[in-house]
């Protein structure tokens, strides 16, 4: 969670969740302190969404409950955040704003124009900020796919005409900044995906993340092209497709998706699963799989299970733990670290210097990611140019005051 003040005038840009380290015993989920914010709560204006990930949006029941204040976001993450609210038993929403990419919002003495970036989600944005002491340039969470499977395109046309503007500060996605080069298309992950689903002759059951729209549309149409019926699986999976098909940013073919408990009565090289637990979470799908405890479908020889996600750092135990387990079932198991099943939604370094060079700020703050991510990334500013007293380390709590820097 970032907070913007002018004057009497608060914006929110995020506010998310992390789940606990192993030192946090008792604790179920990791929230921004939001006292500041309780405590001039007559100057917070708005919250701002960039997009729909838990860790950015996770947090807003707890804030929306202590703070009145509208939100702004794009179609899905609103609907996102809605399906949220529900589980929180909100009776009545707060005003819920639906912005599109290019759309501005006039906030005292704040104006924001919404720039579409491409990241793991749809309908993500980076934000640039004008304030009476300049231009503020957050990119949100992204990458530069040049190829994107779904058309969502990071807009760096816009970033670059705001780099022709005088940009005072760029607060930049870091999270893989120690990746080397651009990050791998999607349209590459979907000539890997298509290769497996000719080449397996049994049950075909894919983990990925339930966000991840674009890669779900995708093993759709390659399901429907080789004849699969498709059935979802998972809690998370079944109400995020539902919110897309709702909002009409995915389609399945009419007779193609079947119930899990029907998948029984079809042969196996006619079924494609997707289903949650790409990460091994105790209680999601896939694990309930391996384990043999899931209700309707038993791993047997013959499956493949492809994890179609990374190895989020801290959960390579859990997710080699369900590699195992269903590898002793017989199954044939494909996933990152043997094949490009995945591609990632934040910039590579190539990336991250495009980005910078787009913008040419004056400042250069790095956001999202850890200690060593913010470093590194201030370093790779430098190599751009950016003069070292410029480039700003900020961890959570800290403030900066932005004052004549013109």
């Amino acid at each position: 969670m970032m907070v913007l003040e002018y004057g009497r005038h608060i914006i929110v840009i995020d506010a998310g969740l992390m789940f606990p380290e192993d030192y946090m015993p008792g604790v179920d989920m990791v929230i921004p302190d939001i006292q500041y914010l309780k405590e001039n709560s007559e100057k917070v204006k708005a919250v701002i969404l960039t997009h729909g990930h838990e860790d950015h949006i996770g947090a807003i029941p707890f804030l929306l409950k202590e703070i009145n204040a509208p939100v702004y976001g794009t179609n899905f993450t609103i609907e996102l955040l809605k399906s949220k609210l529900d589980e929180y038993d909100f009776i009545e929403y707060p005003l819920l704003n639906k912005i599109n990419a290019g759309d501005i919002t006039g906030l005292g003495p704040f104006k924001i124009e919404y720039i579409r970036v491409n990241h793991s989600i749809i309908d993500g944005v980076g934000l640039a900020i004008e304030t009476p002491e300049g231009i503020l340039i957050h990119s949100g969470d992204f990458k530069i796919d040049h190829t994107p499977v779904d058309g969502y395109y990071t807009d760096v046309n816009r970033f670059a005409s705001y780099g022709e503007k005088d940009v005072l500060a760029l607060l930049s996605d870091s999270t893989n900044v120690e990746k080397e080069g651009y990050t791998l298309s999607e349209s590459e992950v979907r000539e890997t995906l298509d290769l497996i689903f000719k080449h397996s002759s049994g049950r075909l059951i894919i983990a990925v993340f339930a966000s991840n729209i674009a890669r779900i549309q995708q093993i759709i149409d390659l399901a429907a092209k080789s004849g699969r019926k498709i059935a979802m699986s998972g809690k998370s999976m079944k109400a995020n497709v539902r919110i897309a098909l709702r909002e009409k940013l995915i389609s399945i073919p009419d007779n193609t998706e079947i119930s899990e408990k029907t998948i029984k009565h079809y042969p196996d090289n006619e079924i494609a699963v997707i289903t949650t637990g790409s990460q091994g979470e105790p209680m999601s799908s896939l694990t309930r799989m391996a384990r043999g405890g899931h209700r309707d479908i038993e791993i047997k020889p013959g499956d493949t299970i492809v994890l179609s996600s990374k190895f989020i750092p801290g959960n390579e135990k859990a997710i080699t733990s369900i590699i195992n387990s269903l590898y002793r079932k017989g199954a044939h198991v494909v996933y990152e670290k043997v094949s490009d099943i995945h591609s990632s939604g934040h910039a590579y370094q190539e990336e991250l210097k495009l980005m910078i060079n787009l913008v040419k700020p004056k400042f250069f703050i790095p956001v999202h990611g850890e200690y060593r991510h913010l470093v590194k990334h201030i370093n790779l500013a430098r190599e751009t140019g950016l003069f070292p007293e410029n480039t700003i380390l900020a961890e959570d709590g800290d403030t900066i005051c932005i004052k004549d820097c013109y």
